[in-house]
């Protein structure tokens, strides 16, 4: 027996009768009508199910297959988990389908892999692999769509890896909607999971992005698998990011940075060193942020720009940073430092595109707020880190001793951090290692933004 049902192809949410806008997402234009068939498991009796003590569950890790490529193995926490779904997104031509292709040539050394593309044909793959030297025998093309055949691959050749490129691509025979909607997706993207988890082998699925940057297809998606990983980039830059959003096998946030070119794409170890590397030196409203992106400490350029207004309410404009943050940190700046900025337009940047999200950028921000609009510039070799509050103390971030140690790797001298971080880095091992080594850094703490201020910017 079929019935029809109304889906919307944004967020999932099902219909009795077709609508102009969903009332969920309240987008427009996006119901669909889809074919329901009689499911024949519905008024099946159930059986009780085996269950297993927590004591009696091993313990032992399953061990990582390594894929070769180190910022890779980074982001997933030191490899690829046996039986693990992985999710890869990202724009169109940013670079994923390079990554998984070098990754699996190195990955077939170690067994048969197993790529599927529905949205190539195997001779482009060839040509690409043969571009970027990603050729090995136990590598496997194969060029589908349909889930059942697919699995019927799976099941005949055994791989201990299969990527699929892209689900968006993948259709089941079950389901008589069009590819790429929200019941396609999650049902194809259910059984390949469940298939991954009882034959042991990583599944690694590839994404379509919407034009937010978001993965497209219903949300259950980034929830069923293990892993979601967005590949970042700039048309504008040579270097890509590959950002971990969720990790179940390691931490989340960790990012991998490497280098787009004609042979493909380069692990880039010294991340901090690549984006300090255009640096100009004396030029106002430049301030040198120490971050972290999950376990790694970070090196970046915050710019700014203040400019008069030339309308009643000005601007404020933000790249890499949360534009909210930055109109807040205005406010604080012009209400305990009594700079009237509300007559002035405000623009901050994080120089090579990278995408700062934790409050530890703070006072770089302010400073270089500050700087731009004193027309004063800060030492060349100052680093600065830390939180700001409503009522301009600085209040102290994690892990102040990977932060300085990257700083005192790169040569700065000077590390303007908050007093409480201070305090813990001058009672931990890295102050003596520093000095063991010769090497010339000195912390300056800070309770408040005035106190920051005297200490950068005289």
């Amino acid at each position: 027996m079929e019935k029809l049902l109304f889906t919307c192809q944004n967020c999932g949410t099902e219909h009795r009768k077709w609508a102009g806008q969903c009332s969920d997402c309240n987008e427009w234009n996006c119901i669909s009508e889809q074919v329901m068939k009689h499911n024949p498991r519905i008024g099946k009796k159930n059986q009780s199910l085996h269950t297993t003590a927590i004591t009696e569950i091993s313990t032992q890790e399953n061990p990582r297959r390594s894929s070769n490529i180190k910022e890779l193995d980074r982001v997933l926490g030191g490899g690829m988990v046996p039986g693990s779904a992985i999710l890869l997104g990202g724009d169109p031509g940013i670079g994923k389908s390079t990554l998984l292709l070098q990754a699996t040539a190195k990955l077939a050394v170690q067994g048969t892999v197993l790529y599927i593309t529905g949205e190539e044909s195997i001779q482009q793959v060839r040509l690409r692999g043969e571009r970027i030297q990603a050729l090995h025998p136990n590598l496997q093309l194969l060029s589908a769509c349909e889930l059942e055949a697919m699995l019927a691959t799976i099941a005949d050749i055994k791989p201990i890896a299969v990527i699929i490129d892209s689900i968006q691509t993948t259709v089941s025979n079950r389901s008589s909607s069009a590819p790429g909607t929200v019941s396609q997706v999650r049902d194809c993207a259910s059984a390949l999971i469940q298939n991954c988890k009882q034959q042991g082998y990583t599944l690694i699925l590839v994404g379509h992005v919407t034009k937010d940057g978001t993965l497209a297809g219903p949300r259950v998606l980034e929830h069923m698998v293990d892993a979601v990983l967005y590949f970042e980039g700039d048309n504008g830059h040579a270097h890509r990011i590959l950002r971990a959003v969720k990790n179940r096998f390691g931490p989340a946030g960790e990012i991998g940075v490497f280098e787009m070119s004609d042979a493909g794409l380069t692990s880039i170890s010294d991340a901090s060193r690549l984006f300090l590397s255009e640096r100009a030196s004396n030029i106002p409203g430049s301030v040198v942020l120490t971050c972290m992106q999950g376990t790694r400490p970070l090196l970046v350029e915050v710019q700014a720009l203040v400019a008069p207004t030339a309308y009643a309410t000005p601007k404020r404009s933000s790249v890499g940073l949360d534009l909210n943050r930055i109109g807040m940190l205005s406010a604080v700046l012009e209400r305990h430092m009594g700079i009237a900025l509300s007559a002035y337009d405000v623009y901050v940047n994080v120089a090579g595109g990278v995408k700062i999200t934790e409050p530890a950028a703070d006072l770089a921000v302010l400073l270089a707020i500050l700087s731009a609009y004193q027309e004063k510039v800060l030492p060349h070799n100052m680093a600065v880190f830390g939180e700001i509050g409503l009522t301009g103390e600085i209040r102290p971030v994690s892990n102040p001793e990977g932060r300085a140690r990257e700083a005192a790797n790169l040569g700065f001298t000077q590390i303007l951090m908050p007093h409480e971080n201070h305090t813990r880095v001058q009672e931990g091992k890295l102050a003596a290692t520093l000095r063991d080594m010769g090497t010339a850094l000195a912390f300056i703490p800070v309770k408040h933004l005035s106190g920051a201020t005297q200490m950068a910017l005289t």
